[in-house]
């Protein structure tokens, strides 16, 4: 597999992580069963891509790649993209400085070893 395609399976895992907590977040905050259904359905589809994604990834990279950058690039991806962009949430600088630590502990994880 060619690295675009790689790239391309590590956004698409990561965006469908962040779209299956999106659902959950608006599926709790829902005011009608159907809007909580609704949410839930998309949160659970979402995250059955997220697993046939990662396990794509685990065919084609060895764990301790694919592991921490699918799993901190998701924990990023919730925090920056959907926690602060779409819900407004607060992040204080302690959150941020968290994210900075979690970033560099992908680059060190996922670094080859001779």
């Amino acid at each position: 597999m060619q690295p675009l395609q790689v790239t391309l399976l590590f956004i698409g895992q990561i965006a469908l992580n962040v779209l299956s907590n999106v659902g959950f977040k608006l599926s709790a905050s829902a005011s009608e069963w159907r809007g909580f259904l609704f949410w839930q359905v998309l949160g659970n589809l979402a995250g059955l891509g997220t697993v046939l994604g990662v396990t794509a990834l685990y065919h084609r990279l060895p764990m301790h790649v694919v592991f921490p950058v699918t799993q901190g690039l998701a924990v990023l991806g919730v925090q920056v993209f959907a926690a602060k962009l779409l819900f407004k949430e607060t992040i204080g600088p302690t959150q941020w400085a968290g994210s900075l630590l979690v970033a560099a502990g992908i680059a060190l994880l996922s670094v080859r070893q001779g």
